[in-house]
């Protein structure tokens, strides 16, 4: 009888870890927006604000995907002089820029772009490190570039996060070969990669000594990430990533996971067809969430502080596809609530929370917007 007992509580206790690991979209319905909040541009005349970071000193530093980076100082907008040189195709250009923990001791601030460098006709996302002097870039260092190129203009990614301790980490999408690369460790493209500040890679990462493996990968069997923050509670690194024709995902990343695809997805082909008959199978990693129909998430950012304590504790994730901000609510790592922000705003390019509290949107064709509570 106790065996009985045992049996019965153990396939119960999976069963309810399951439940909790992952939520489907119908079980968590989107509310209608509550408009507690006004809106106040911060910079305009920025076409495609991708990237946004802030220095000690509070000044907002807006990467434009064409190419420009802007440094926003006193509500004074100007460019900083010396970025490299930028393959603006599709969605490639221009893209995040991040700051780092120990900027005030060492100056460094960290750019992904898309490059046509080494590796043939196209090109593909790359990660250097930088500081500013005087309104320009100076001692550049190139720290990692996927390759090979590819003239596709498609899932360049890339957002770039910093961990509690210093490791940064690096989103990549797989360029469109969804049948070539996210599944291959010898590839790149449709993964995060992680390395120490100045580009080496960790000794125990997972494939360092792997035959033929990419050493920088951490995980891999991604679409597109175009979102990645640190959660402040846990320390962990999420990510969101497109899907296809529904599917898009939030993921905690974890070291060596495979994150499936295209062998298991959420969604269908744009044309129609099925990618994968598949949406969960042993060994790959579960989304804890993901959308159908897809919203086009990109940007993310977790709310601390008490400038807004109805989102305090939870997450904000843009839509480019229906052109508002999502307030994604939790509870740990389950997602327990949804809720429309800025509706209408445009499409959502980042999303991200300033050293004052306050809550940037970066909206294309608009710029910089600040979220003002009542």
């Amino acid at each position: 009888m106790k065996k009985i007992l045992s049996f019965y509580l153990s396939v119960f206790s999976l069963l309810f870890i399951s439940c909790e690991a992952q939520v489907k979209p119908n079980d968590v319905p989107l509310k209608a927006e509550v408009k507690n909040y006004t809106f106040q541009t911060v910079a305009s005349g920025i076409d495609i604000p991708w990237g946004m970071a802030w220095l000690p000193d509070r000044t907002l530093l807006v990467t434009e995907k064409s190419g420009t980076l802007y440094q926003i100082k006193k509500g004074v907008k100007t460019k900083i002089k010396n970025v490299p040189k930028v393959y603006v195709h599709g969605q490639g250009g221009l893209l995040d820029i991040a700051v780092h923990p120990q900027y005030a001791k060492n100056g460094w601030i960290y750019m992904t772009y898309a490059s046509d460098e080494s590796g043939g006709d196209g090109g593909h996302t790359k990660l250097i490190r930088a500081k500013i002097v005087n309104g320009s870039l100076t001692q550049i260092q190139s720290l990692y570039k996927a390759t090979p190129n590819t003239t596709a203009g498609q899932h360049f990614g890339s957002r770039i996060a910093f961990d509690n301790k210093g490791y940064l980490y690096l989103s990549i999408g797989e360029r469109g070969e969804h049948f070539k690369n996210p599944q291959d460790i010898q590839r790149d493209g449709g993964k995060i990669y992680r390395f120490h500040d100045d580009g080496s890679i960790p000794k125990d990462n997972p494939f360092v000594n792997q035959a033929g493996a990419k050493k920088a990968i951490y995980s891999y069997g991604h679409r597109n990430p175009q979102g990645m923050a640190k959660n402040p509670t846990t320390g962990a690194i999420w990510t969101h990533e497109h899907g296809p024709q529904g599917g898009d995902e939030i993921n905690i990343i974890k070291k060596a996971a495979n994150y499936g695809w295209p062998v298991v997805t959420y969604g269908i082909d744009y044309d129609g067809t099925t990618i994968s008959k598949q949406s969960e199978k042993p060994g790959i990693e579960k989304p804890i969430y993901y959308w159908i129909p897809s919203i086009a998430p990109s940007g993310m950012a977790f709310v601390t502080g008490n400038v807004y304590p109805e989102w305090k504790e939870h997450l904000l994730v843009g839509s480019l596809k229906f052109q508002y901000l999502e307030l994604v609510k939790l509870k740990g790592n389950q997602v327990i609530g949804r809720q429309k922000i800025a509706t209408n705003i445009g499409r959502m390019r980042n999303v991200a929370q300033g050293p004052d509290g306050y809550i940037y949107m970066g909206v294309e064709g608009k710029g910089i917007i600040r979220i003002m509570p009542k």
